[in-house]
């Protein structure tokens, strides 16, 4: 079956649209993966201050604001998703992120927010 695509028979009578690319449904679901990753207080700063470069897990709790083992949990949930590389340095497990599209998804959606909050016109 090659170049065809199958559908269920809910998806053909709910009238849904099929994906004209292979692997735009696994790149949906991978990006809603990545997005529910991020919606997450704790993740979102731990994230944001990778952004700035890479940190030790003291560095990383203290810009949370949350506790060691909470910001231990969210660091193995980003690392087991791929978002987050690790080394070490000495004792110490130094944190990084993995794709500057990252840094950069995360600084556009703070700045959504900041929109948001101060009220200003959205832009491209």
């Amino acid at each position: 079956m090659s170049g065809s695509v199958q559908i269920s028979g809910a998806q053909a009578s709910s009238g849904a649209h099929l994906s004209q690319e292979p692997g735009a449904d696994e790149r949906l679901d991978v990006a809603a993966g990545i997005l529910a990753l991020l919606a997450d207080r704790t993740r979102l700063a731990l994230l944001q201050r990778l952004g700035e470069g890479e940190a030790d897990v003291t560095t990383l709790t203290e810009a949370a604001g949350a506790a060691r083992p909470s910001v231990s949990q969210h660091l193995g949930k980003l690392r087991l998703a791929g978002l987050v590389s690790t080394r070490k340095d000495g004792r110490r497990v130094v944190y990084a992120l993995r794709h500057g599209h990252l840094r950069r998804l995360v600084q556009e959606a703070l700045s959504v927010a900041d929109h948001q909050i101060s009220g200003l016109p959205p832009h491209d």
